[in-house]
């Protein structure tokens, strides 16, 4: 009963910092996660050094992740031109070129790694600023808007409980036992119906896309969500460890919290490109 009220209260906590700074203004937004950002990539790197000749370097990865947040930021809303990208490209060629000096066992490893906590984490959360600023041709301005990048993670938010409460009752066929035992084909497809109900209730309220448009949002975001849940079971069972973290109490760490995002985030961007939104 304790860790159900701990988990309860860190998950009450932890959706509505989420949805007050992105509603509140882009500032808030960005440097909230810009901060999660280097904080997933700094969690990355401490569990990736662990295993055998294996040396990522923690700060520059972390600086790294949250530059290119702030930097696509600052492009989409028209702040900056694309010279800002400049010193993040510093930051690669200085990861790659540092290894030539440090005579590690296996420098390819600390590359390999290093690299991926860019490609994994940094660029799907940067792309949230791809989702949230959009360039008003009436008024020939970028104006932020907050609801997209916010129901990517109200889908996943919905998603996620409605594939536990329906999994947890009737959920006897495996979707993926290979990597993750507990997930159901029942649990799935109950989380991807309670998304599109409310997929329903979004087109509602901001018609800025169809009916159509919204529920295949919603569907994007379930589908490859899903898929992020898995690629990150896949990365704890090849590490040997249940949780990715613990800083957040009753969920485990900030992997554990945004890995459905970390693939939904880029394919949605995709979906909306594909539908000519942008």
């Amino acid at each position: 009963m304790k860790n159900f009220i701990q988990r309860a209260i860190t998950g009450i906590l932890f959706v509505a910092v989420i949805i007050g700074c992105i509603l509140y203004n882009p500032l808030l937004f960005g440097i909230l996660f810009a901060g999660i950002t280097a904080l997933t990539i700094r969690e990355f790197a401490g569990l990736v050094n662990q295993k055998e000749n294996v040396g990522v370097n923690r700060t520059l990865t972390m600086v790294g992740g949250s530059y290119l947040f702030l930097a696509i930021m600052g492009y989409c809303w028209n702040i900056y031109d694309s010279k800002i990208f400049i010193p993040y490209l510093v930051i690669l060629i200085y990861i790659m070129i540092r290894e030539l000096y440090l005579k590690q066992n296996n420098p390819i490893h600390n590359w390999a790694y290093s690299m991926m906590s860019q490609l994994y984490i940094a660029l799907p959360f940067a792309l949230l600023n791809v989702l949230a600023f959009h360039t008003d041709i009436t008024q020939s301005s970028v104006q932020y808007n907050p609801i997209i990048p916010l129901s990517v993670f109200i889908f996943i938010w919905i998603n996620d409980t409605g594939a536990y409460c329906v999994g947890s009752t009737c959920g006897k066929h495996r979707l993926f036992e290979r990597i993750s035992p507990k997930k159901s084909w029942e649990g799935s497809i109950g989380g991807g119906v309670l998304a599109i109900l409310i997929s329903l209730v979004m087109a509602h309220f901001y018609p800025f896309m169809s009916v159509f448009a919204w529920i295949g949002f919603a569907l994007t975001v379930v589908v490859f969500g899903t898929w992020g849940d898995l690629v990150e079971s896949l990365f704890k069972r090849q590490l040997g460890i249940k949780d990715s973290g613990s800083i957040l109490p009753g969920h485990g760490g900030w992997l554990d919290r945004f890995d459905s995002a970390l693939l939904a985030i880029p394919a949605v961007v995709i979906y909306l490109y594909s539908i000519s939104l942008f």
